[in-house]
């Protein structure tokens, strides 16, 4: 692999740095809105999962009582 020197390395990563287009602000705040709406549904369904296999793990073990 070819070694660079830091000087060169540096203006590598300024040009590289000015070809990254950020998003909006609009743009972030519906991305932030519809990750926390996205969490919110997981983390509904995970809790709605989780009950009803706590419910059968229950009922199965308290068949044997």
């Amino acid at each position: 692999m070819a070694r660079t020197s830091p000087l060169e390395f540096m203006r590598q990563v300024r040009q590289e740095a000015s070809k990254v287009t950020w998003p909006t602000r609009k743009e972030t705040i519906i991305t932030t809105i519809m990750v926390f709406i996205m969490v919110f549904i997981c983390a509904i369904f995970f809790l709605v999962i989780d009950r009803a296999l706590s419910w059968m793990v229950s009922w199965i073990l308290g068949m044997g009582a």
